[in-house]
Order: structure tokens, then C-alpha cells, then sequence
């Protein structure tokens, strides 16, 4: 005997996920003609030390989506003060690149600059996930350097208060 599942009021669903607070990451790949695609993302995680494994969850509507099947992805850790570059990267249409301020890795992935952190990490499995499609990667390269993280909570942007940091 199969259940039906229970209906969640879609409102009700955003308002407690809010309540959770995320670090801000700007995740790039490249198309197949060498285009350049990226995305704010929020739903972004580590999964394992060994090996070095992280999460990554995008959108099936997003126009960076397609840009994943390159098979390698990199995600830059935003800094607080970034709200800008958060704000552009999740605008659809948007040029995100025009701006000129993209770096590359040795890979030829786009990073945002000054992030506190950069990842390049390949592909190893890809799974459906609702309305989202779920990228599971090893992490080749991690670069990181001191600052303060841009953090999304309850619709805003937030700031750690000073004595939450070292």
C-alpha cells in the first residue's frame, strides 16, 4: 500500500527554510563552447573530508544548469561586503560576467575575486532532486584566505556579530 504525500503549504515551507542561515557562494562552469555560467547558490555543503567531497543543488530552470555537464564546477566562498556579487549572479538573464571581474583557476573555471575561499571540484555523481538536480564533487583545489562570510538569513543579508569571529 502506497501513501499519498502530505500537502506543505508552499509559503509555510519558504518561511521555516529561511530560518536557516547559509553561507553565500557564487558556483561557475563553463558550457561545452567554452561560455561562461554561474549562479548564487545557498544550498551548498561539504560532505566529506576523504575524500574531499561537496554538495552542490541547482535549480533545473537555471541557465547556468546546463553549463554543469562541462563535468566540473568551482565555488567561491562570497565575503561579507559582497552583496553585490550575490545580487548579480542570482539575477536570470543577467551578462554576470560583463563586469570583466572574473578570475580563472588552472582549469579555466571562473572565480569571484576576493571570495574567501575558492573550490574547483569535478563531478562524481549526479542526482534528481525535485525541481533541483543535486552535483555531488571531489574537490581538486581549495584556496582560502581571512575574512569575514557573507551570510543570507530570513531574506536578508547578515552580518556575525565581532565577537563570533576569531
Amino acid at each position: 500500500m502506497t501513501s499519498s504525500p502530505l500537502a506543505v503549504d508552499p509559503v509555510a515551507f519558504r518561511q521555516a527554510l529561511s530560518q536557516l542561515a547559509a553561507g553565500v557562494t557564487v558556483v561557475t562552469t563553463r558550457c561545452s563552447d567554452g561560455t561562461p555560467r554561474g549562479l548564487t547558490v545557498t544550498a551548498f555543503c561539504s560532505i566529506s573530508l576523504d575524500p574531499p567531497l561537496v554538495l552542490v543543488s541547482i535549480d533545473n530552470r537555471s541557465e547556468a544548469h546546463d553549463g554543469f555537464a562541462c563535468g566540473a564546477f568551482a565555488v567561491s566562498v562570497l565575503a561579507e561586503g559582497q552583496e553585490d556579487v550575490s545580487r548579480r549572479f542570482s539575477l536570470p538573464g543577467a551578462d554576470k560576467f560583463a563586469a570583466g571581474e572574473c578570475l580563472e583557476d588552472a582549469s579555466g573555471l571562473p572565480l569571484v575575486p576576493d571570495a574567501l575561499a575558492h573550490l574547483t571540484c569535478r563531478v562524481v555523481t549526479v542526482v534528481p532532486g525535485g525541481d533541483h538536480t543535486i552535483y555531488l564533487g571531489r574537490v581538486e583545489d581549495a584556496r582560502v584566505r581571512e575574512g569575514r562570510p557573507l551570510v543570507y538569513h530570513g531574506r536578508g543579508y547578515r552580518r556575525l556579530a565581532p565577537e563570533d569571529l576569531p
